[in-house]
C-alpha cells in the first residue's frame, strides 16, 4: 500500500523523507495538534519531552491522556523508570529508532514536546561532531511553532495547575516524596511541581499540621503559587531557546501558530467549549494542515489523499483504509464530527471535517 511518506515532496524536489516537528512553550497545545494533525495526514507521535519519558506522574507531567490521544499512536511517553537518568543521547536513539519505524510503515512522524535541547541534540548532534547533521542527511523537518501573548499563557498556566490540583497532583506527588531524599536532580523527581512540594509533605510528616487546616491551607496555598511562578518561568526559557534556535542554521524556516485567542477563551470563557474549538480550529489546525499539506509529498493511492481542497481541509479515504483491520474507523480517523460524509464505490470515503475538538 502506498503511503503518505514515500520520500518525494509533490514538485519531486526532495528525496528525503519528511519529519513534522512541533515546538513551543509549556500549555501551548503542542500535543493537542500533534495529534489532530496525526488523525489528517495518517501520523504517529514521538514525544520530546524529558519529563514525560518516566513512568509515573501522569498529572504532573500532564502526560495526554488515552482519550485525548484518540487513538494515534505514541511513543517515547513512559517506559523509562522514575529515577532513571535519560540523556540526550538516550533520546537520539529512540526518537531515530521511532522515526525509521514509522517511515517503515509509510506513515508520518510527528515529533511533539517541550525539551528543545533534546530536539537540537537529534537535529543537529547536540554538540557531538560525530553526529551532528546525521539527522538532517536523512529527513526534511517541517517546524511548527504553537505560541501565545506571555501575559495569556501565564493566566492559563495559573488555570492549569488549580487543574492539576483538583485532578490530584498532592496524592500523586505524595506517594514519591521520599523523607530521606531531597534529590529533585535526577529523573521524573525534576518534574515541576515535586521539589516544590517538598517542604510542605516534611511539615506534614511532621505531624505540625495535625488539626492546623488554616496552616495546612496557606503552606499548599504557597506551594501551588510556586509551581505556578517556576512553570512560567520554564516556558520563558523554552521560548528564549525557540528564539536562539530560530537564528541558527536550518531553523530559519519555523511557522509560528498563534494559540492566544483560544487561551484567553478558556480562561475567560472555560465552559464554551465550541468557541475554543472554533479559535482552534482556524488559528492553529487549519493554517498548521496547509503548511504539512504542502510539506508531504503528493498521495495518490495512499492514506491522506487532496490533504488541500481550495484551501479547505478536505481529506479523501480509500476504500481499504476505512476498514482495514487496526485501522480507526473514518470518524475516528478524523477525529472529530463530520458535517458532512459520502460513500463513493469509486473513491471509498469521502468527509469534510468540521471544527476539532477543544485544546
Amino acid at each position: 500500500m502506498a503511503g503518505v511518506n514515500d520520500g518525494a515532496t509533490a514538485s519531486g524536489g526532495s528525496s528525503k523523507a519528511k519529519v513534522v516537528v512541533v515546538m513551543g512553550a509549556t500549555a501551548t497545545g503542542k500535543s493537542k495538534l500533534a495529534v489532530d494533525l496525526a488523525l489528517r495526514f495518517g501520523g504517529e507521535v514521538i514525544n520530546s519531552d524529558k519529563i514525560q519519558v518516566h513512568d509515573g506522574l501522569d498529572v504532573v507531567t500532564n502526560k495526554a491522556t488515552a482519550a485525548e490521544r484518540r487513538g494515534v499512536p505514541h511513543h517515547l511517553i513512559g517506559g523509562v523508570s522514575p529515577d532513571a537518568d535519560y540523556t540526550t543521547a538516550d533520546f537520539c536513539r529512540d526518537a531515530t529508532r521511532a522515526v525509521e519505524s514509522i517511515l517503515e510503515r509509510r506513515r508520518v512522524p510527528i515529533i511533539a514536546g517541550g525539551s528543545n535541547r533534546y530536539l537540537e541534540a537529534l537535529l543537529d548532534g547536540g554538540g557531538e561532531p560525530a553526529a551532528a547533521g546525521g539527522f538532517r542527511r536523512r529527513y526534511e523537518c517541517c517546524f511548527l511553532w504553537v505560541d501565545s501573548d506571555l501575559v495569556v499563557l501565564d493566566r492559563y498556566i495559573a488555570d492549569r495547575v488549580d487543574c492539576m490540583m483538583e485532578q490530584g497532583l498532592v496524592r500523586e506527588v505524595r506517594a514519591l516524596f521520599r523523607h530521606e531524599d531531597a534529590d529533585y536532580s535526577r529523573g521524573i523527581r525534576r518534574a515541576i511541581g515535586v521539589p516544590e512540594m517538598d517542604g510542605y509533605f516534611r511539615i506534614e510528616a511532621a505531624g505540625a499540621l495535625d488539626g492546623d487546616d488554616e496552616l495546612r491551607a496557606r503552606l499548599l496555598a504557597a506551594a501551588v503559587d510556586e509551581i505556578k511562578t517556576n512553570t512560567c518561568v520554564l516556558a520563558r526559557r523554552q521560548l528564549d531557546k525557540i528564539h536562539r534556535l530560530h537564528g541558527l542554521r536550518g531553523w530559519s524556516d519555523i511557522h509560528r501558530l498563534d494559540v492566544t485567542q483560544v487561551l484567553e477563551l478558556k480562561v475567560r470563557d472555560a465552559r464554551n467549549t465550541n468557541a475554543q474549538s472554533a479559535a482552534w480550529e482556524t488559528d492553529v489546525v487549519s493554517p498548521a494542515a496547509r503548511i504539512v499539506g504542502t510539506f508531504l509529498p503528493a498521495v495518490n493511492n495512499g492514506v491522506v489523499e487532496g490533504a488541500r481542497d481550495n484551501g479547505k481541509d478536505r481529506f479523501f479515504l480509500t476504500p481499504k483504509e476505512v476498514a482495514a483491520p487496526g485501522v480507526c474507523t473514518a470518524t475516528e480517523w478524523f477525529g472529530q464530527q463530520l458535517n458532512m460524509a459520502v460513500m463513493s464505490p469509486s473513491r471509498g470515503f469521502v468527509g469534510l471535517g468540521s471544527a476539532a475538538a477543544a485544546v
